[in-house]
Formats: C-alpha cells, structure tokens, sequence
C-alpha cells in the first residue's frame, strides 16, 4: 500500500517539474523533464527513507510537511550543486505547490479515513 501513496508523491513532483516547464516555455520532452526531475526524484527518495527510519507511515499530513521540506531542501541542494538554477522565488514556488500537494492529499485522506470510520460506527 505504502508504494501507492509514493506514487501520488512522483506524481506530485512531475506536475511540479511539467508545469514549471510548459509556463517558463522550456517544453516538456523526456530530457528537459529528466533534466529538471532528478533532483526533486533523488530529494523524494530521501524523504521516503526519513519517513522510514523513524517508522513514520508516510500518510499524515505532517509526513506530508517532512516530505515537501527533505524533498525541497534535497532538491535544490542538487540543482545548486550541479549549476542549475534556485532563485529564491523558485525555492517559494516549490515549497508552495509541493506543501500544499504532498500535504493536501494526506489532508483529504485523513479527512475520508475520519467521514468513514464515522459513517461505520453511526
């Protein structure tokens, strides 16, 4: 089950990389998204690993707050490293879009998991 909320995360991540792409017209082809990926893909990883030391499900929106920061503070520390751009308002854009998405479906999920347990016991 755990790799089918993962999922929703990479999913996350390339809407993040395709719409930055489309919006600064930079296309959205296999080696321009890998190109802008990796760093975000290697940053998620980490994330998954932190969640899964410290025997965190990886499921509640604070999981999701973990996520987005390793994921983002990873992230750009590559792209830093390998001479590719981290604006500040870059930075806030990814914090932003990946907050409100690696928490906002952890959110909604914990919302469902509450309206069900609810109904069942109704």
């Amino acid at each position: 089950m755990r790799h089918t909320w993962a999922a929703i995360d990479v999913a996350v991540v390339l809407l993040f990389v395709g719409i930055g792409r489309s919006v600064h017209d930079h296309g959205v082809n296999v080696a321009g998204m890998a190109s802008t990926t990796w760093p975000f893909a290697v940053g998620l990883c980490a994330a998954w690993l932190a969640l899964a030391a410290s025997r965190r499900s990886g499921l509640t929106p604070t999981d999701g707050a973990v996520a987005c920061a390793i994921t983002v503070l990873v992230g750009m520390s590559l792209r830093a490293v390998s001479g590719q751009g981290i604006a500040a308002a870059f930075v806030l854009v990814a914090l932003c879009f990946l907050g409100a998405s690696m928490i906002g479906w952890r959110w909604v999920r914990a919302i469902l998991r509450r309206a069900r347990r609810s109904r069942d016991h109704a």
